[in-house]
């Protein structure tokens, strides 16, 4: 029979996770939220409050306002039974922990040998026991203290005194986890100078695994200096790329020596399954491993597990790994749980599905062009590291040489920088479009930025499934059409911007896209200040008028942090874009802006000198209707008869500012004729670009069809001029119709009012004489 008890805390807790994963709220709900302050701390209430009330606040800052103003979706990890089963355990343990003495030892002791056992043989780790952390870096530090106290007989006693005669040594990849030294040296109040990070290979095997014959090098150069070289930790499945070390090679070496072998990574989960490469498979006889079953499993709030081999308990329990307080052991307990709900099979499953995940990855992309695969093992690797490289096959083989160099060495060039851009830039989009997959972005030391996919430590709690990979591939394939368009065109619109009277090109290797340009815009007579604003100005219009056309292109003003200032951020492109007419259409607008600009100021100023000097017209106007009007009518009695006997007739008087002119003039011959003059022509508004014949439904910014598969070596201008030619051309007279006496002095009026309205046209134009209206005349004349 169930304990009431148990059962009771059983239903609480489900309930309790109801109520938290369900997102969905009351209107009245939201109403309260919006004026109750719940983020802030407020005192403490005398009553006391019920259960659902307080799990409501637990749900309401869970799922806060801001959260909800991002715009990024939060995705809540994919909590199933097993996930409750763990957190039952965290209830669990503090309701177990008020037991009597007796039977919580006896509790604890079966809790922790079941859990230990499993884990053992689960993970072919074979008369090995385990301790219990939740963080995942507190077992390797109980490991060094374990070590320590091994190795220094009388470091219980002596203290630092021991350590000082013979310094301890600690040796770690340098593609370990960062921090990792720093923080065991801090912990364990060692010096950093006791902390040996030992270099990867850098000519022969894998970039990303231990250099074992420096290793050995480096640890006899320690003995004769009078060290002690006491801990080597390696990797089964580096942090970065998921490389995993030569740990044959690497326990012979620390037998050799007498050393601790411990060993961390993602690859250790693979040793649950049936088929395990023997670089892994050789982790089982090291000294200690560390397994974080939370993230493979997706089991949220259980402990890391540290498993380790040590003949001495009395060692084990004052380095921290054993404790003889019943209370601690209960951290197996969610683990324990979760354990017996999974079965071993679920466990297996779990993490062949994450391999499956991986070899699906992997596969795909295999065929496609112009990506990079960076992994161990193509049969069997969990960690599927991959990045955006296209190779110029119109250079010469020196270059690509040059290239590959660049790739294979850590050489800061602007090819490295723009390339780790482009990665970055295709790794958050994959990860925001996909965001089931749980790709993420890594910095590699040799091969720069790349994009990460690790099921292992993802797909349990993402619940990542095949079809996410597919789609994953599918979003792949579509951005590297739009990378490669994007890299190949970069070169030539720097080319068309430095070509391009004000434009300034800028030079920005960490912007993903075409590239960044600014309109210059110089004013004599204006200090820099005022001159800065007026150019924030003008740009900022700039991109206003650029993102009002209808384009398929991205304008932005940079980034948020780092960018500079005023300035056109372009983003990605197409292979279609027709660049010359793009730089055309920022030059022009920017030109047109800057007149607008400097009519404004001007006619701000004529107009302020108009209104003086109307004001002193009309002034000396009004003295002068006074002498006409003389004395004796501006009396108010007087002038009131005496403008009744005899009125005065005068005309009224005024001024008119023509704002084209910029002249006063007076109104009386508005008055006259009752109409007012229209005055001298304004000038035409400047064009924003080159007008341009396009076919139906092409957007502007592409080229046609036609030319689609080159790319535009000519500008824009050229193109206008042809169709100006092609406007030019009179048309032919279709067979049978003859132009009759009429039409033929229509045409001829035509053309001498064309002649002349368009004067600086037809000069242009006499250098070619007009050969088709010969011929056509010709023929009508034979007619």
């Amino acid at each position: 029979m169930v304990d009431p008890t148990l059962a009771e805390m059983g239903k609480n807790l489900n309930e309790a996770m109801k109520m938290l994963e369900d997102n969905q709220r009351k209107a009245e709900e939201e109403n309260e939220k919006k004026y109750a302050r719940k983020d802030i701390p407020g005192p403490l209430q005398g009553s006391g409050q019920d259960m659902v009330s307080i799990l409501q606040l637990v749900q309401n800052l869970m799922h806060g306002e801001e959260e909800e103003e991002t715009s990024q979706a939060y995705r809540l990890q994919n909590v199933g039974e097993q996930g409750h089963m763990a957190l039952l355990g965290h209830s669990l343990a503090a309701y177990i922990s008020v037991l009597d003495r007796e039977r919580l030892r006896k509790l604890t002791t079966r809790i922790l040998s079941d859990t230990t056992l499993w884990l053992c043989r689960l993970f072919r780790y074979e008369n090995g026991s385990a301790y219990y952390h939740e963080d995942d870096r507190e077992g390797l530090l109980k490991i060094c203290r374990l070590v320590i106290h091994t190795r220094y007989e009388d470091y219980t006693v002596e203290g630092f005194n021991v350590l000082y005669t013979k310094q301890p040594i600690i040796y770690i990849s340098s593609a370990a986890r960062t921090g990792l030294g720093q923080a065991l040296c801090n912990q364990l109040g060692l010096p950093l100078s006791c902390m040996c990070r030992v270099p990867c290979n850098t000519m022969f095997g894998s970039q990303h695994q231990m250099d074992v014959a420096l290793l050995d090098r480096l640890i006899k150069d320690d003995l004769e200096s009078g060290k002690l070289p006491l801990l080597l930790v390696a990797n089964a499945g580096t942090p970065g790329a998921g490389h995993t070390d030569k740990l044959g090679r690497l326990k012979e070496l620390c037998e050799q020596y007498n050393m601790w072998l411990h060993v961390e990574g993602v690859n250790l989960a693979t040793l649950a399954l049936g088929y395990v490469s023997s670089s892994v498979l050789a982790a089982t006889k090291c000294d200690s491993v560390t397994l974080t079953l939370g993230s493979w499993l997706g089991l949220p709030a259980v402990p890391a597990v540290t498993l380790y081999r040590h003949e001495d308990p009395s060692l084990s329990l004052a380095a921290g790994l054993t404790s003889s307080q019943p209370v601690e052991k209960l951290r197996a307990l969610p683990l324990w749980l979760s354990l017996q709900y999974l079965g071993h099979d679920g466990i297996v499953e779990r993490i062949k599905h994450a391999s499956q995940l991986s070899q699906r990855l992997l596969e795909n992309l295999k065929n496609l062009d112009f990506i990079k695969t960076s992994v161990e093992d193509e049969l069997s690797s969990p960690v599927v590291v991959f990045k955006f490289f296209r190779e110029y096959s119109n250079r010469d083989q020196t270059s690509q040489a040059a290239q590959a160099s660049t790739i294979q060495h850590p050489i800061i060039s602007n090819d490295r920088h723009i390339y780790d851009t482009f990665n970055q830039w295709l790794g958050e989009q994959l990860a925001q479009l996909v965001p089931a997959s749980g790709v993420d972005v890594v910095e590699l030391e040799d091969e720069g930025t790349c994009v990460r996919f690790s099921p292992l430590m993802t797909s349990a709690v993402l619940g990542t499934e095949i079809q996410d990979v597919d789609q994953l591939v599918d979003c792949l394939k579509m951005k590297i059409p739009v990378l490669t368009s994007t890299l190949q065109l970069r070169e030539e619109f720097e080319q068309e911007v430095r070509r391009t009277v004000g434009l300034l090109y800028i030079e920005d290797l960490s912007w993903p896209g075409l590239g960044v340009v600014r309109y210059n815009y110089h004013s004599d007579g204006k200090d820099d200040d005022k001159q800065e604003k007026e150019l924030e100005k003008i740009n900022t219009e700039i991109l206003k008028k650029l993102n009002e056309l209808e384009s398929d292109l991205t304008f932005s003003l940079g980034p948020e942090f780092g960018g500079q200032k005023n300035c056109v951020y372009i983003g990605m492109v197409t292979e279609d874009l027709d660049v010359s007419e793009l730089v055309e259409t920022i030059a022009a607008t920017g030109k047109e802006i800057e007149e607008n600009t400097r009519l404004l100021e001007n006619m701000t100023e004529v107009v302020r000198k108009g209104i003086q000097e109307a004001q002193l017209q009309l002034q000396k106007a009004n003295e002068e209707r006074l002498l006409e009007e003389g004395l004796l009518r501006q009396i108010p009695v007087v002038g009131s008869v005496l403008n009744w006997f005899s009125p005065f007739q005068a005309s009224p008087k005024g001024r008119t500012f023509n704002l084209t002119a910029g002249s006063l003039e007076s109104t009386e011959s508005t008055y006259v004729s009752k109409a007012q003059g229209t005055g001298t022509t304004p000038p035409p508004t400047p064009t924003s670009s080159l007008a341009k014949q396009r076919l139906p439904g092409q957007k502007i910014f592409k080229r046609s069809l036609r030319s689609s598969d080159a790319f535009s070596e000519t500008s824009s201008v050229s193109h206008c001029d042809d169709l100006e030619k092609m406007d030019q051309r009179p048309p032919v007279p279709s067979p049978g119709h003859e132009q009759g006496p009429l039409e033929t002095a229509k045409t001829e009026e035509q053309k001498e009012g064309a002649q002349a309205t368009q004067t600086d046209t037809e000069d242009i134009r006499s250098d070619k004489p007009p050969h088709d209206c010969t011929k056509v005349e010709e023929q009508e004349s034979q007619r």
